[in-house]
């Protein structure tokens, strides 16, 4: 049961690294750092994207409309904390 705690554990860590190199990347292709013309920069913003929207788009239904701002990302970061947290609180249960 120890690899099953750690076998997720692995995956949250997976998921919140997506989330935050998609948060940079974006800010980046806003910035004119990256440039969406580029192969690999395309492939690699179409990828999480295809990962991403569907949580996004579930999270931003139930937001209110906020401008310019997208607290999706945020929303969704959060959540995967609170889950890491509320896993680790219940190790016991996994021993």
């Amino acid at each position: 049961m120890v690899s099953l705690f750690q076998i997720l554990l692995l995956i949250i860590g997976i998921v919140k690294f997506i989330i935050i190199a998609h948060v940079i990347m974006s800010w980046l292709i806003n910035f004119n750092i990256l440039n969406l013309r580029q192969p690999l920069v395309s492939s690699i913003w179409d990828g999480l994207n295809r990962l991403l929207e569907p949580v996004y788009s579930k999270i931003r239904s139930v937001l209110p409309p906020m401008g310019g701002l997208d607290l999706a990302p945020l929303l969704a970061f959060l959540a995967v904390l609170a889950i890491e947290i509320v896993l680790r609180n219940n190790v016991a249960a996994f021993y």
